[in-house]
């Protein structure tokens, strides 16, 4: 498996991955103009036969929010979301950033469990955030250095 910068030529791979991923997808225009926005990170892993899965990120002066993740369902239960993550937190650490957060629908026990794994802790709950069907996000963050200074 390969982790690399996405590019124009994955973006239709990317795009048909979040639609069968997400009830409420990314569209391709929107992935596109990511690969534009100077504040974004979108990575992609490869692996024959082809995409594997995806992560996508902006970030700010001190962090970054997961925007979208996915592992191609052939791929799952391999660890690639975890490499996926894995080299975002090393691309945001080289950048100086502190904390990596993203919200999850609390009926996804499996990406609970590999976000927590982690080290990602619940610090907020976001009433109705997901449509289709309507339901809560747990909002979890990964600090990637503590303030001991307290």
């Amino acid at each position: 498996m390969q982790i690399c910068t996405m590019t124009d030529s994955d973006i239709s791979a990317v795009s048909q991955l979040e639609a069968a991923s997400f009830s409420t997808p990314w569209s391709e225009n929107s992935i596109r103009s990511e690969l534009d926005n100077p504040w974004a990170i979108w990575l992609v892993a490869r692996d024959e036969p082809g995409l594997a899965g995806y992560i996508g990120v902006q970030y700010g002066p001190d962090g970054g929010d997961i925007l979208t993740v996915a592992t191609d369902p052939a791929f799952r239960g391999r660890g690639i979301a975890k490499a996926l993550i894995r080299r975002m937190v090393q691309l945001l650490q080289e950048k100086n950033l502190s904390w990596l957060t993203l919200e999850v629908r609390p009926s996804n026990c499996a990406a609970i469990s590999l976000y927590e794994s982690m080290g990602f802790r619940q610090v907020g709950r976001r009433k109705n955030y997901y449509r289709c069907p309507t339901e809560d996000a747990l909002l979890l963050t990964l600090y990637f250095k503590e303030d001991r200074s307290c």
